[in-house]
């Protein structure tokens, strides 16, 4: 990677699990959670200035046009391929400690670091159709057709590599998935580094939770969204800082902390407290 922290690198398609994965293995071991999500509309501002026809025709068209679009287009507007290089540069501009969990369907064998800190969770097809369903999402829908199509491209990119997989078919638990990944990765996980105090703890559940704040503000802020801060509610990590918190805390958009995150509030669960 160059600069910036060491990762573990964790792809697969939408329904795999990733976010719950990973963001559960970062906060149990005071990891830094990269969430590919919470990345979008800075990537496709990033395409949009540099003139990429997909993210251009995407931000022109209206909602019901968007999701019309044919399983190709749509793809290619998703800048599932540009986005990788993205990634990597987001993480290369990160603070060198501490090792840092990056997730994401754009995470994908190309920009894959070293063999042995890249897992791929690859659901099985039947349970990634139960687990859309199970998200509201028709399958003649325009997000279905895509998601199916990023299972296709995933799994084909990831078998002509050779890169390590773990079938995902619903036999495990999410804790269960949690001890496998963290049991591929165990020599990385040992080596670390990881935080070191409650301070530091509270800053990269900061970093997180803002993370979620900003890429929803960013979606709000384009013309044809349908969103609002006032009433989006999200969860968001408490803060308190202790080791064995996972704890969520729902929050509308517009009532997190505002910045600078060195001087606001930390989001607490009832009953939590800063942990000195």
């Amino acid at each position: 990677m160059g600069d910036g922290p060491p990762v573990l690198w964790l792809g697969g398609p939408p329904g795999a699990g990733k976010t719950s994965v990973a963001r559960l293995i970062a906060r149990r071991r005071g990891l830094r959670w990269y969430n590919s999500d919470a990345h979008t509309w800075e990537h496709r501002d990033r395409a949009v200035a540099d003139g990429h026809p997909g993210a251009l025709r995407w931000e022109r068209m209206t909602h019901e046009e968007r999701w019309a679009e044919g399983t190709g287009e749509l793809l290619s507007m998703s800048l599932h391929h540009e986005r990788g290089q993205m990634i990597a540069d987001d993480l290369r501009a990160l603070p060198a400690r501490p090792l840092t969990v990056a997730e994401g369907s754009p995470v994908t064998p190309a920009v894959m670091a070293a063999p042995d800190r890249a897992l791929w969770l690859l659901p099985t097809p039947e349970l990634q159709h139960a687990r859309l369903i199970e998200q509201g999402l028709s399958p003649d829908g325009g997000f279905f057709r895509l998601y199916r199509a990023l299972f296709d491209e995933i799994e084909a990119k990831v078998e002509a590599s050779g890169a390590a997989k773990l079938t995902v078919d619903g036999s495990l638990s999410v804790a269960e998935t949690v001890a496998e990944v963290e049991r591929r990765f165990a020599g990385p996980l040992a080596e670390g580094p990881a935080a070191a105090s409650a301070n530091e703890r509270r800053e990269l559940l900061r970093y997180a939770n803002r993370a979620i704040v900003s890429q929803h503000l960013q979606a709000f802020a384009r013309p044809w969204s349908r969103g609002d801060a006032r009433t989006a509610v999200r969860a968001f990590a408490c803060e308190c800082g202790a080791e064995d918190c996972t704890r969520d805390v729902e929050l509308a958009i517009a009532d997190f902390p505002e910045p600078p995150d060195s001087g606001s509030p930390a989001v607490l669960f009832p009953g939590h407290r800063q942990q000195a």
